[in-house]
Formats: C-alpha cells, sequence, structure tokens
C-alpha cells in the first residue's frame, strides 16, 4: 500500500515541531466547505500544518486550490469548518469577534497582493493607522512607524499620498504597515501579483531580508521562482498538501 502523501508531511511537521519546540502556528485535520446554492464546495481538505517562529514558508499552487483561504484562516479572517487552529499556544476556536480582532491587529501583520493602502492618507498615516487601534500613545506609534518605513527605505517618502508612489513603493509602504505592529506573522497574499518582474524581485528580496533578521513570513504564491525564496515550500492541490520540500541551503 502506497504512503498518503498528507500522512507523510505532517509527521515531517510534527518532527520538525519535535526538534524546534512548539510551532507557533499549528493546524490539524484543518478543513473548509462552502456551501452556495445547496453545492458544497471544499476548499481544504484535512490540512495539517506546523510553522516554526523564525520559519520562511511559501504556500504554492494553481489557482483555485485553496491557497488564500488556508491564509484567510491563518490571519483570522475568515473560520475553519472543522479541525484544530493554535497560534502561540492558544486555540482560537473559541474566541469571540472582538477577541479575534484583537489577536488579529497585535499577531498577524498583512501584505497584500493590491497593496490595500488608503488613498487619502500619507504614507506615515497608513503606516499609523492599524497602531491607533490599540490606543498605543502618539509618540511610540510615531517611534514604530519611523523603524518601519526605515526598515523598507521608505521614510523618506514619509509625507506623500499612495497615488505619488509607484507600485514597487507602495508594496513597500504595506510591509512597513504590517511590520509596523511587531507581529507573531507575517501573511503575504501574492505580494509580487500587482508588480512587474523588477519590483517583484525586490519585493523578494525585501522578505528574505526581513526574515534573516527573524521575522516569521508565510507567503502564498502561484509562481515557483517566488516560492524558491522561502525556506519551506508547501504545494496544494484541490485543497489538500500533496507536497512539501525545503529550499536548497542558500548563502546569507
Amino acid at each position: 500500500m502506497e504512503p498518503n502523501p498528507q500522512t507523510q508531511v505532517a509527521g515531517d511537521a510534527q518532527r520538525r515541531a519535535g526538534s524546534s519546540g512548539t510551532p507557533l502556528i499549528h493546524l490539524e485535520g484543518v478543513t473548509k466547505v462552502f456551501y452556495t446554492d445547496e453545492v458544497e464546495t471544499h476548499a481544504l481538505s484535512g490540512i495539517h500544518l506546523d510553522i516554526q517562529k523564525g520559519e520562511y514558508i511559501a504556500i504554492a499552487g494553481p489557482s483555485g486550490c485553496g491557497k488564500s483561504t488556508l491564509l484567510s484562516i491563518l490571519g483570522l479572517l475568515d473560520s475553519p469548518s472543522d479541525g484544530t487552529y493554535i497560534l502561540n499556544s492558544k486555540s482560537v476556536a473559541d474566541l469571540t469577534l472582538s477577541e479575534r480582532t484583537r489577536i488579529r491587529n497585535r499577531e498577524v501583520g498583512f501584505i497584500f497582493q493590491a497593496f490595500n493602502l488608503i488613498g487619502d492618507l500619507t504614507v506615515y498615516e497608513n503606516v499609523e493607522l492599524p497602531l491607533t487601534y490599540r490606543g498605543m500613545p502618539s509618540a511610540e506609534r510615531k517611534a514604530r512607524v519611523q523603524e518601519s518605513l526605515e526598515k523598507v527605505g521608505m521614510a523618506h517618502r514619509i509625507k506623500h499620498y499612495p497615488s505619488q508612489l509607484s507600485g514597487g513603493q507602495q508594496q513597500r509602504v504595506a510591509v512597513a504597515r504590517a511590520l509596523g505592529g511587531k507581529p507573531s506573522v507575517l501573511l503575504a497574499d501574492e505580494p509580487t501579483g500587482n508588480l512587474d518582474s523588477k519590483n517583484g524581485e525586490q519585493a523578494m528580496e525585501l522578505l528574505r531580508n526581513l526574515h534573516r533578521e527573524g521575522a516569521t513570513i508565510c507567503m502564498v504564491t502561484h509562481d515557483p521562482r517566488y516560492a524558491r525564496h522561502a525556506e519551506r515550500t508547501v504545494r496544494l492541490f484541490d485543497g489538500r498538501i500533496v507536497d512539501e520540500s525545503m529550499a536548497e541551503a542558500q548563502e546569507v
């Protein structure tokens, strides 16, 4: 009898968790079913996945395989139909809506394909906005914004508006906004999708640099060129993990 790829992948994840300590993210048997017009769509089927603190993982696969659904669950934007999700040693299953919002604001940094910057806010105000929901003092917010923009090389554009920036610059501001809250994990949903190849490579290099500095990154991509930037690639097909591979050692 041939081994089940899903079981084998789960076993590999468990072995890593045993050698590296408690994972930052633990998914066990996660399933997501959508119901529309009496039709069941199984977007995810029995996902087992561990992500360690400081790891850089790519979730890859063709369009419609469940990548974005999985990322939405990881980011507490959606809930699984079944299964277990543990974030920072805490189950998220019974959280209220306000608790999910609070944890999402503190634990998760989102980097979107479409940047999702607010057009009538300056670069500074876009990066600062998520911090205002924490009731953080102005001086601390200012320091966080400055630090984040310096990390992505955009401190010199602090008074500009998104429309005055190139696509690559807007994505850097979006990354700075995600970094401002010092989240436990960065979730990047096709971060190069709206960029040309040159700016796409620059965005990937930025994520690699953040990872070298200790950031935990989970990136969704359909492009194998960009998946190779990650330490580990998990491949989805029809809502299941069908393969997992480690990147070849790269010089830092």
